[in-house]
């Protein structure tokens, strides 16, 4: 309405001071009133609110009893308006986000627009993973032959499957193949499972501890040969054994590295 200043008469001394932050409001809506009302004052150049007592608000009275009382050269409606939602209820309103690109984007323009990227090697790629995939209602899914069709996910989100697998409330850190099973029966996939399953038992702690001892040599074995009959010998210690006559239970091995 163009108002610069702007006073307002109350018969309520509470909500008055409220407002003028005389009073502390320790009611969670009543402070959501007050805060809404506070920024609305800051529109105006000179805002002030004062109480009085209802036996000297004449000018409401008089409005109040002019809406109910009928006059024949007035019309007899008045007109009422209901408010169905209060002033301090907050609307959700959505964050305009931007696309995100990932690995399934080119599978599904090509398999709902028959789009393929402009790279020609791009392109004989998509074509060539095309038929494992399959759009079901608006959703990429992989083809099984001997498993359930795996609805496909993001990395992030397959991340987030994987920590949960491993330490959630089913975890029990059984190492890479199992966590990879585990994943693969919750009915999703993205490209990268098996290595980000392998780096995540890689960095935790709890698999790596009681992960099962691996018995192979850490490197290929090598033969040695030796050029003639005793030219060179390996000698061993084996046991422990089961005790035998004169308290036996050690054993010394030679072996003769020509003839074994």
């Amino acid at each position: 309405m163009g108002a610069e200043v702007v006073t307002a008469l109350i018969d309520s001394r509470l909500a008055a001071n409220q407002i003028n932050g005389s009073f502390e409001a320790k009611d969670k809506r009543m402070e959501k009133y007050v805060k809404k009302a506070q920024r609305l004052t800051k529109s105006f150049k000179e805002f002030t609110i004062k109480q009085i007592p209802k036996s000297e608000n004449r000018r409401a009275d008089a409005l109040s009893k002019l809406a109910s009382t009928c006059f024949d050269h007035l019309s007899k409606k008045v007109l009422v308006e209901v408010l169905k939602e209060r002033s301090i209820d907050e609307r959700q309103v959505n964050a305009l986000t931007a696309v995100k690109h990932t690995w399934m984007t080119l599978l599904i323009e090509y398999l709902q627009q028959g789009i393929l990227p402009d790279n020609h090697e791009e392109a004989r790629k998509v074509r060539i993973k095309a038929p494992s995939y399959a759009i079901v209602n608006g959703e990429l899914y992989r083809k099984g032959f001997t498993m359930p069709w795996l609805r496909c996910v993001d990395e992030a989100r397959g991340r987030e499957a994987l920590q949960e697998a491993q330490a959630g409330q089913a975890g029990a850190y059984e190492g890479a193949r199992t966590l990879i099973g585990k994943v693969l029966r919750m009915g999703i996939y993205w490209p990268t499972t098996h290595q980000d399953a392998v780096e995540l038992t890689k960095k935790c702690v709890e698999c790596q501890a009681y992960s099962p001892v691996q018995g192979n040599p850490p490197v290929p074995l090598t033969n040695i040969s030796s050029p003639c009959p005793f030219y060179q010998w390996g000698i061993d210690i084996v046991g422990l054994f089961p005790e035998a006559p004169w308290k036996l239970k050690y054993m010394v091995v030679a072996v003769d590295y020509f003839i074994k």
